[in-house]
């Protein structure tokens, strides 16, 4: 039982801080057409110099499990950008004084916060059609980020969210 209570807790953790992600996509593209990439070439990712090679590095290792090549003579182009933000954490505890006498009530509450503010990385990723310049398909994936993360734990990150990113790729034509 006191296992049981550990695991919920773990998932919930875990739940909460797992990328989340959104895809949109051509609905008159062939999908199934497309074999090779090449990476935009006026890529500007807004990624520190160490954390782009570490996306690019993981990109060629992932677009490789979907189906999709490396080439000069492409299909189409791998475009990726991110941004970050912060948010202010949402723990915080609670501190209350109330009193009554005579039916007059008096109540004080507060909120402490507790942590700092947690970093978010959003990357969005682009696969635009060679021949037409068009955007073909899409995903943005946030998930929270360490900035002060070791690089293991830095690349562990960005890989998870190219996963993510693709795990949407080819669309669910219906």
């Amino acid at each position: 039982m006191e296992n049981l209570k550990y695991l919920l807790l773990l998932l919930i953790v875990t739940a909460c801080n797992a990328p989340r992600a959104t895809y949109d996509y051509d609905q008159n593209m062939e999908f199934n057409s497309i074999t090779s990439y090449k990476i935009y070439p006026d890529l500007r990712s807004n990624l520190s110099q160490l954390d782009e090679q570490r996306m690019l590095g993981i990109l060629d290792s992932e677009m490789n499990k979907v189906g999709l090549t490396a080439s000069e003579s492409t299909d189409i182009y791998l475009n990726f950008y991110s941004t970050s933000y912060e948010e202010p954490s949402r723990n915080n505890i609670g501190i209350g004084v109330g009193g009554s006498g005579r039916n007059v009530g008096v109540g004080v509450s507060g909120g402490i916060p507790l942590g700092g503010s947690n970093t978010y990385l959003r990357v969005t990723f682009d696969f635009i059609n060679v021949k037409t310049d068009a955007l073909i398909w899409q995903a943005i994936v946030e998930s929270p980020f360490n900035r002060n993360g070791s690089p293991m734990e830095r690349e562990n990150q960005l890989r998870v969210m190219v996963q993510k990113a693709l795990k949407g790729y080819p669309p669910n034509e219906k």
